[in-house]
């Protein structure tokens, strides 16, 4: 007999088959008996007379509770009004094991409760949707630089080179040689790779030890960081455009049921078509300003405005140009005014805020060296970057995109730990 998932049931259409899986949810409507049950591809509707089948297989249906592993076999018919269209006409039942006192019911729970029991949350269906839809956004952003043709670069997750702040580090003691810290980044290291292999990009994950409890952060999140040879900001931002837009048609197209069980209004999303917004750093503070902001030139751009920001734009918006004494060191200063660097950042609308940051790289050697003397950081760990302006330097950009805001955005979660399966936060390790 074959063994079928629940996605692909339709294809055994009046044949038996056996499904493997867990028990939904479990009803009785007179004398017929309705088992649901999931096995990670979708619901299906299981069917029992008391005279459809044996007194064993009768019994052990009355044994079955939430979460409870069986194996079902029976006949597929068609059912309008059943999860995916189809049923199973239930001939026997093996159970593999009963779950006893299942703590996730089907009542409220907090999210306390929900968080120290993140393991079992994610077999919900909202967790179930929101994590097939970050699947999607992973693959998409995958065919996205593989089409192309960019080379993807695993970048180490230890190193000794700081990449964004010093004080956001989680640090390590290295054998012999001193403190390594968890990356923050893989952009050094992409950068140098792009000196041999063009257009490049890494994925993986990044650690920032931030002490902050704000919706959108993370100690521990995943980023796609892509380097550009012989691109400008200009053509930076381009590219970021054209990913994020891709992104969300492939999500619109491949996740329409997905978004059905989060009950994610679609519509904002189809709006997500290029030509995006893009306004300067200055002409943001104005706005800003204007919209009751406490914010003067100088300052960044908090969670607070990014929220109010975003959300006078239908579309992302890049606000480029920002302060340099607010920057990391690798930017390259504004060749027409030494105070601003040749970077972004892309909001997304929605009130979401920031999910990209990029800039151009400093690719001249002087002026990258006093950089990294103003912001006090050792000359000797960035030998080896530094030598990347000395042999064949090529003007360069790039940037990196949160994978847990960007899902937080499309499937429009109220906080980013549903982003991820298994968040790390301030005072979140477990489990």
């Amino acid at each position: 007999m074959a063994i079928s998932k629940i996605d692909q049931i339709g294809t055994y259409l009046g044949k038996e088959v056996r499904v493997q899986g867990w028990v939904y949810n479990i009803r009785s409507s007179g004398k017929i008996q309705f088992l649901i049950i999931r096995d990670g591809s979708g619901l299906l509707q299981c069917v029992m007379t008391k005279d459809s089948v044996d007194g064993e297989t009768y019994a052990s249906f009355d044994k079955l509770t939430q979460e409870s592993s069986l194996e079902v076999e029976g006949t597929v018919k068609e059912d309008k009004r059943s999860p995916g269209g189809y049923e199973l006409a239930i001939k026997r039942i093996d159970v593999v094991q009963i779950a006893e006192a299942y703590p996730i019911t089907p009542k409220e729970h907090g999210v306390a409760f929900l968080s120290e029991h993140r393991h079992l949350w994610l077999r919900s269906l909202r967790q179930y949707a929101i994590l097939k839809i970050r699947n999607e956004i992973i693959f998409a952003v995958r065919t996205f630089f593989y089409d192309r043709k960019f080379t993807l670069i695993d970048t180490p997750i230890l190193t000794g080179a700081i990449g964004e702040h010093a004080g956001s580090l989680f640090e390590t003691e290295y054998f012999d040689l001193g403190k390594a810290y968890l990356a923050q980044t893989g952009q050094l290291y992409v950068e140098a790779a792009c000196m041999s292999l063009g257009n490049v990009y890494c994925f993986g994950p990044t650690f920032r030890a931030e002490k902050s409890k704000t919706r959108r952060h993370l100690t521990e999140f995943w980023m796609v960081e892509s380097e550009e040879a012989f691109y400008d900001n200009k053509m930076n931002m381009d590219l970021q455009e054209e990913l994020v837009e891709y992104i969300v048609k492939w999500t619109l197209e491949h996740c329409q049921n997905e978004f059905k069980l989060i009950e994610r209004d679609t519509a904002p999303l189809e709006k997500i078509v290029r030509p995006f917004y893009r306004i300067s750093y200055d002409d943001a503070v104005k706005l800003l300003t204007e919209k009751g902001a406490q914010i003067k030139w100088g300052d960044d751009i908090g969670g607070d405005e990014e929220t109010l920001l975003s959300n006078q734009f239908d579309k992302p918006v890049c606000v480029y140009n920002y302060p340099k004494k607010i920057k990391a060191f690798y930017m390259k200063p504004h060749p027409e005014n030494e105070e601003l660097v040749l970077n972004n950042d892309m909001m997304a609308p929605e009130g979401y805020g920031e999910i990209i940051g990029g800039s151009q790289r400093n690719d001249d050697y002087q002026s990258l060296l006093e950089r990294i003397r103003e912001q006090g950081l050792p000359e000797e760990t960035y030998a080896w970057y530094l030598d990347l302006r000395k042999y064949g330097t090529v003007p360069h950009s790039g940037f990196g995109l949160g994978v847990e805001r960007t899902v937080s955005w499309i499937c429009k979660l109220p906080h980013v730990r549903e982003s991820i399966p298994f968040p790390r936060m301030l005072y979140k390790l477990y489990p």
